[in-house]
């Protein structure tokens, strides 16, 4: 029999696939939150490294539900982040556009470096949020509170507040304007994310790996790495559907629907003997993750509300027996 014919694989699902233009991950989309309390949708931390647990099987339809299972999961640092400024959008037929914004009083000397124009007195008035459809926040982390972070420099990103009225949610913001968020103010274990993230960087990369294109026979010429063809006479150009070299990694991607395990206040319970690899002990607060997410350890997790979950599945708190905290060195 002949084998089938299958020249070229690997999915175009992202193209083209360039380097991230931050490293710093940006969440497009935010999901509808129809709540009856305002409440802040996302939050950021820091990847520390991953380790198992035995964990009771959640999941109704899988076929160890209810029995003690090992699971890998993801320790995520998260220390506090500030709330740097309020942003009201408006809606129109083009999408959401800003109406106005409002700084806090006070900022870190670490962000105002990197800020240029920032109104350090900026007006009382809340006039520009009457005509406002969705309400934000810009807020800013703290690296210099992580042990195993090697900068001081505040990534600066921005939350959607959803849940409640208009006017719930202006209120909400103002209480919170200038004061520090904590991880257990925006999330609850048991709770389904999505995980947003720049992915590790391989740097230029071949078809072959970049692609997954079939290694050519090797009474070929010269060459087994290389694609077959270029692309047809007419159009006679190379179509971007070619696969060819190049950046590999680096990109941004979201995984969705991942579980919240657990959310602690002392990270030395779970950092193993010897601390995370590259990465060190976590005295900060932190959130276990079910499975994988995307990035090496050290990476600035962007999390936020499930936006494909399925609603009106009651969630409840996993139930872990027991966390491995055995050395991760030389694994």
């Amino acid at each position: 029999m002949p084998e089938r014919h299958h020249p070229k694989r690997g999915s175009h699902g992202f193209s083209p696939r360039k380097r991230a233009k931050s490293e710093t991950p940006h969440i497009k989309k935010w999901p509808e939150n129809n709540g009856e309390k305002p409440k802040v949708q996302g939050f950021f931390g820091y990847k520390a490294g991953m380790t198992h647990a035995f964990i009771v099987d959640y999941r109704p339809t899988s076929t160890t539900s209810g029995r003690e299972v090992l699971m890998p999961v993801t320790i995520v640092e998260t220390p506090p982040i500030k709330v740097a400024a309020v942003r009201a959008y408006q809606k129109d037929v083009y999408g959401l556009h800003t109406i106005g914004e409002k700084w806090a009083e006070k900022l870190d000397s670490e962000l105002l470096k990197r800020i240029h124009a920032v109104k350090k007195k900026s007006d009382n008035k809340w006039d520009f949020t009457k005509d406002a459809d969705e309400i934000r926040i810009i807020i800013y982390t703290q690296p210099k509170l992580v042990t195993g972070i090697p900068k001081k420099v505040p990534e600066l990103s921005e939350l959607k507040i959803g849940g409640g009225t208009i006017g719930d949610q202006i209120k909400y913001a103002k209480e919170i304007l200038g004061k520090e968020l904590k991880i257990s103010d925006v999330l609850k274990d048991g709770d389904m994310l999505d995980i947003v993230a720049i992915t590790t960087g391989k740097g230029f990369q071949g078809a072959v790996k970049r692609w997954g294109v079939k290694l050519l026979t090797h009474k070929n010429s010269k060459h087994r790495r290389m694609i077959g063809t270029a692309g047809s006479w007419h159009p006679n150009w190379v179509q971007a559907t070619v696969p060819q070299a190049g950046q590999m990694g680096y990109h941004q991607r979201t995984e969705y629907n991942k579980r919240v395990l657990k959310i602690g206040e002392d990270g030395e319970e779970i950092t193993p003997a010897g601390g995370f690899p590259q990465y060190g002990v976590i005295r900060n607060s932190y959130i276990i993750i079910h499975g994988s997410i995307p990035g090496p350890t050290k990476r600035l997790i962007g999390m936020r509300d499930a936006i494909r979950y399925q609603r009106g599945v009651k969630l409840e708190k996993a139930e872990i027996t027991y966390i491995s905290t055995t050395s991760k060195q030389g694994v």
